[in-house]
């Protein structure tokens, strides 16, 4: 048996291999579970004062749906590439380590070493895969913790969203050294606070004895609702989110050199675009000669 791989040229070391690609039937799941994602997180804003949702006892039901969800998109990805078990594994294994990394905070306000990770992974497997193990070191970290409850599919997806948004990035095959670094930087900065921000969105609606400048207000016109949750956010979250930022640009600066060369090399090394053919194996020259059957089967010396 022996394996071609396309990247063995001069250049290969600067070509990536991406783990999960994004064929037609994962680019569809995929764009299916974030509309119905963007619905769920933002259906409070555009609810009627008279409607059931707006004081709705079922919303959990709606956050456990978002999960079989999350693996249809998991489920079209193998069936649309095929995700071997080399995939697999680097898949297990930076999920074991994204979800080892999160409870390193130990409660601590924004200590989350987990969101620099999930962005230099998914910027370097591409966003299929990024998407994937976003969600997947999600789930595992909260199965951890302890953290399982109605959020957790909306820590899946969010979180998804950041790993993939991190392989979307520009300049894959071109941007490398410092300047990858500030970009990466950059972007985890962003994403740590935007994180936060809509996962505010899920819990805020039911959160009841707030005061009224920062309550939700089913009916009320779409700009006030939006004004009361930056006022919320501001009040609640922001002392988690902008430590949280600070913490992945201080790890993207501090190791992220390192960690692409090594989630690079693992890739290459992998080789999970690689065919793999089969052909016979060479007859031996030692071989023996046949035996004649004229002589009973034995063969006479020369």
């Amino acid at each position: 048996m022996t394996s071609h791989r396309p990247d063995a040229g001069p250049d290969s070391s600067r070509r990536q291999a991406r783990a999960v690609r994004l064929g037609p039937r994962s680019i569809a799941a995929l764009t299916l579970v974030s509309a119905i994602g963007v619905m769920a997180f933002g259906w409070p804003l555009l609810a009627d004062s008279a409607s059931g949702l707006a004081h709705s006892k079922d919303a959990p039901w709606l956050f456990a749906a978002l999960l079989p969800m999350l693996l249809a998109v998991v489920v079209a990805t193998i069936a649309d590439t095929g995700l071997d078990a080399k995939a697999i594994a680097m898949l297990g294994v930076l999920a074991a380590a994204g979800a080892a990394m999160r409870p390193l905070g130990a409660g601590t306000a924004g200590i989350e070493p987990m969101f620099f990770l999930m962005v230099l992974a998914g910027r370097v497997l591409g966003p299929g895969f990024g998407f994937v193990l976003g969600s997947v070191a999600m789930f595992a970290s909260a199965l951890l913790t302890g953290g399982v409850g109605p959020w957790m599919p909306f820590q899946m997806l969010t979180m998804g969203w950041v790993s993939m948004g991190a392989g979307l990035l520009p300049g894959p095959d071109r941007l490398r050294g410092r300047r990858e670094l500030v970009m990466l930087a950059a972007y985890g900065a962003v994403a740590a606070v935007v994180y936060g921000l809509i996962m505010n969105l899920q819990g805020w609606p039911y959160i009841a004895g707030m005061t009224s400048g920062v309550s939700f207000v089913p009916g009320d016109p779409l700009d006030e609702n939006l004004a009361r949750y930056l006022a919320y956010c501001l009040a609640t979250s922001l002392g988690w989110d902008l430590p949280r930022a600070v913490v992945t640009v201080l790890l993207t600066f501090a190791l992220g050199g390192t960690v692409l060369k090594a989630l690079r090399r693992a890739t290459r090394r992998a080789a999970f675009d690689a065919p793999v053919s089969f052909s016979p194996a060479p007859a031996s020259a030692h071989a023996p000669a046949p035996s004649s059957p004229e002589h009973g089967g034995q063969q006479h010396p020369q």
